[in-house]
């Protein structure tokens, strides 16, 4: 056997415990990188898919039979086409008079009663404001050329209002007519024959 002197060992002593006095400062550092790791870990490992699909909430079109294209059965706000329904608008509109009746009522010389053979106009312009209380009509006397200025006004005015009074009695409302006076002012026939007189002597019913 070799003969191993003592000085020998105690320089193998001393190195063995200088690397021995590292190993915990080596395990210090691996406990340290396994931690590291761990935290690593707790992070999110889902992956967002940037493919996924996104469905289509438009409205699904509908056929005209009723139902829904595409096969899109049941679809929410699908619109059944054959229950929508236009909107027309009326024949009569505001300020347009009733057809085929006549707007003009005649009187006498100097005179401002409603005749009876009138009546029957007036009455039809009665149901036609009746109908719709919305309508309004305004009652414009006028007289012929006779006569001073405020004579005829004053004549003008008596006639739009008898026939106001009379459409009243017929069931039309006070807030649907305005009655008026032109008096000479303007006449239907500038003429100054009777004729042209029996024309200017009226009220003319005029719708707004």
């Amino acid at each position: 056997m070799k003969h191993v002197s003592s000085s020998s060992l105690d320089s193998s002593r001393s190195m063995l415990e200088s690397w021995l006095g590292g190993v915990p400062n080596w395990r210090h550092a691996a406990a340290a990188l396994v931690a590291a790791a761990a935290l690593v870990g707790c992070g999110s490992s889902v992956k967002l898919d940037e493919n996924v699909p996104v469905s289509d909430r438009t409205g699904v079109p509908v056929q005209p039979g009723g139902g829904v294209a595409n096969g899109g059965a049941g679809a929410a706000g699908a619109v059944d086409q054959r229950s929508v329904t236009g909107v027309q608008a009326g024949v009569e509109q505001v300020g347009q008079a009733p057809a085929n009746l006549a707007r003009l009522i005649y009187f006498d010389f100097d005179d401002f009663t409603v005749k009876p053979e009138f009546m029957p106009v007036l009455e039809g312009h009665a149901r036609f404001l009746n109908a719709d209380r919305q309508r309004r009509v305004v009652l414009e006397g006028h007289t012929d050329e006779r006569g001073g200025r405020e004579y005829n006004l004053a004549l003008g005015q008596k006639r739009a209002d008898a026939v106001r009074r009379s459409l009243a009695l017929l069931g039309v409302s006070e807030q649907q007519m305005e009655s008026v006076s032109f008096g000479k002012e303007k006449p239907a026939n500038p003429g100054s024959d009777e004729e042209a007189h029996r024309q200017n002597r009226r009220v003319e019913l005029s719708y707004r």
